[in-house]
């Protein structure tokens, strides 16, 4: 499930160097800087790894979480997270810490796959976003995307899952060109979840999404993510751009893709 990682990897450029148009190209150096894999990319890992290990035990799942985002965390220790994050991959008893920002929706994609059920998805969300991300508006950003995955790749219609987002997470009350010239950064699930979905949902490919995603600046890689995740519930990943992010795992991370899209696909 790679849809999450694309959009981390194209997004990962323009984090602190924002590019406010959908004309640009993918995977492309910008500022002197290479796309590449990050911490999204890296959580979005242990949290498939994580499901791997106990998605046929729900009460499992939360120390699974731990122990795979401490494990793939002090793996890739500069993948660019965040200081209470990294303090929470350091500890030797890690505690959830009330937080609210949108690392707790950019790593959920896998949720959405692994589930039989929603209500099984979104149990899913907030067993491995509670371990950290215990914040109401954390897991709220959390489920939302993993909500909309999961109706996604079940056949519900873009329009349904909209009114299903509206109705029960977000008010969707803006559109992507109204907010472009104003967007900034912002690492709070309720100033970015919204955005990304968005993102998808004035999309008409995959790539559309990325695209929209990216060109509203602000935390342009976590954005994308969430987008990509979204969206390729309902596209699929072409295969140039899955190519082009496999290229830029290492075995171990393709390994874990690999693993989770056997079992779960």
């Amino acid at each position: 499930m790679i849809g999450a990682i694309v959009g981390d990897i194209a997004g990962s450029i323009y984090e602190f160097h924002n590019i406010k148009t959908r004309d640009f190209t993918l995977f492309a150096d910008y500022h002197g800087r290479r796309a590449r894999p990050t911490d999204d990319s890296v959580m979005t890992l242990a949290v498939m790894q994580s499901l791997l290990d106990a998605a046929d035990d729900l009460t499992a799942l939360p120390a699974a979480a731990v122990r795979r985002m401490q494990e793939f965390g002090r793996r890739y220790p500069y993948a660019g997270y965040g200081g209470s994050f990294r303090r929470w991959i350091a500890s030797e008893d890690p505690k959830p810490y009330n937080s609210w920002g949108n690392g707790a929706a950019m790593r959920v994609s896998g949720c959405g796959w692994a589930a039989k059920t929603l209500e099984e998805a979104l149990a899913f969300s907030d067993a491995v976003t509670g371990v950290t991300h215990n914040h109401p508006e954390g897991l709220k950003g959390a489920r939302a995307v993993t909500a909309a995955i999961f109706l996604l790749r079940n056949g519900t219609s873009v329009a349904d899952v909209r009114s299903h987002i509206r109705e029960n997470y977000y008010p969707l009350d803006f559109t992507l060109d109204e907010i472009r010239p104003s967007y900034d950064f912002d690492v709070s699930c309720q100033g970015s979840v919204p955005q990304a979905l968005e993102a998808f949902f004035e999309a008409d490919s995959f790539e559309s999404a990325i695209r929209n995603a990216i060109s509203i600046g602000g935390d342009s890689d976590t954005i994308a993510a969430i987008a990509g995740g979204v969206a390729e519930a309902q596209w699929g990943v072409p295969d140039n751009l899955r190519a082009e992010a496999l290229a830029r795992l290492d075995t171990f991370q393709r390994e874990t893709v690999e693993d989770f899209e056997k079992r779960f696909s």
